[in-house]
């Protein structure tokens, strides 16, 4: 292919000494992508989309899935990457960025051969002012996996969802929209692990991430622990317009699980205000949507984001997620759960990622084949120090 400038080289945006085109780094694993998330307030509907760029595999994709009742719709789409990386169209699944930061759109075609199948058109409107959060890094045997720069926003979201013959009208007071945007490199399916597949296998991994939108603010928290509880991210701050962000202390989160799964059913995250005030923020799960099953996460075997999966590529299908035995691989990855969240009197809607793998010692589990008992999880003792430690993993 011959190597010339791209339209995007004519603006004064270039980080590096290299054609936009490019990104920094050889690093197969380079990503560039975005999630939202929309759901309604009563628990009937979750919508998940995504778009990713993987500049180094030469591929764009794309997903969506619609957790309605029992089933799970998803639509997925994987292309080569072309020279206008503006033009975030992959297959029927497109986002349009109208106000960078305050409104886009996000499009689902039907499928010709199915119209009854999922679809959408949807605008979504920033609520809050997006949000950096913590710069996130992971090391594995010593190497870099993972280092993204993400930011987090809280909106609305207008317009229409179909599938299975039922259409959805999306209203700004019935459904909250959130959304993440991040870049860097994560590991993509297809390399060989070598010796630190086989010497540096984690012993566990427990992830927390929670954008909450309630009328007049929003809140994030972010917790990441290994298997000692060792934190190696860890993030609550709560957005106002008009006023300085606010930091909430160190989050503790006490986790109800369905019992003989790693499924919560309600959680409460413990903040703090800077008067030292202890804050309550509760969780009820309304419905949930493994990101394992549709929508390409890790450790999915039909799909994974940034795989070669030749040119024009459009898979749709949907799940049965009725019987959780049929889906065993969504147990080792992370699920969205669509929350409602309660504050200081305050009702607010939002997500409740979670994963929780292999030991966790502030929550009781001692390996990968652990379950929660039939019984609240303990709370987990408080620590005589406040200060993180080096990550060594």
């Amino acid at each position: 292919m011959t190597d010339r400038p791209i339209g995007l080289d004519e603006y004064p945006i270039h980080q590096v000494p290299l054609s936009m085109r490019h990104v920094a780094t050889g690093d197969r694993n380079a990503y560039d992508r975005c999630i939202f998330h929309v759901l309604d307030h009563t628990g009937r509907a979750l919508l998940i989309a995504g778009l990713g760029v993987y500049p180094n595999t030469g591929v764009i994709d794309a997903y969506a899935t619609l957790r309605l009742g029992d089933r799970l719709h998803a639509v997925r789409a994987s292309d080569a990457l072309g020279d206008d990386r503006l033009a975030l169209t992959v297959g029927p699944l497109s986002i349009t960025v109208d106000r960078p930061l305050e409104r886009l759109r996000l499009r689902c075609d039907a499928d010709p051969a199915d119209p009854g199948g999922l679809s959408y058109d949807l605008e979504w409107h920033a609520a809050f002012p997006a949000v950096w959060e913590p710069h996130h890094t992971q090391y594995r045997g010593g190497r870099l996996t993972l280092e993204g720069r993400r930011f987090v926003q809280a909106g609305t979201c207008t317009g229409t969802v179909r599938a299975a013959g039922t259409e959805l009208a999306v209203t700004a007071g019935e459904w909250t929209g959130t959304r993440d945007r991040s870049w860097g490199v994560r590991p993509i399916p297809g390399e060989d692990g070598g010796r630190a597949a086989e010497e540096a296998r984690p012993e566990g991994f427990h992830w927390i991430w929670c954008p909450v939108r309630f009328d007049d603010r929003f809140v994030m928290v972010i917790v990441q622990e290994d298997a000692d509880g060792h934190r190696t991210l860890n993030e609550a701050l709560l957005v106002r317009d008009g006023v300085p962000d606010v930091q909430l202390g160190w989050p503790y989160a006490d986790i109800t699980y369905r019992a003989g799964t790693r499924q919560p059913e309600r959680a409460v995250l413990h903040l703090t205000d800077p008067a030292r005030k202890p804050l309550e923020l509760a969780a009820e799960i309304l419905t949930s949507s493994p990101l394992a099953v549709g929508a390409g996460y890790p450790p999915a075997d039909d799909w994974q984001h940034g795989t070669w999966r030749g040119r024009g590529w459009t898979d749709r299908r949907t799940y049965d997620l009725g019987d959780p035995a049929a889906h065993p691989l969504a147990a080792y990855g992370v699920t969205d759960h669509a929350a409602r969240f309660t504050l200081e009197g305050r009702t607010g809607y939002g997500i409740f990622e979670h994963g929780s793998f292999g030991r966790h010692d502030p929550s009781g589990f001692t390996g990968y084949g652990d379950t929660a008992p039939a019984r609240p999880a303990a709370p987990r003792p408080r620590p005589t120090t406040t200060q993180p430690r080096e990550d060594r993993s």
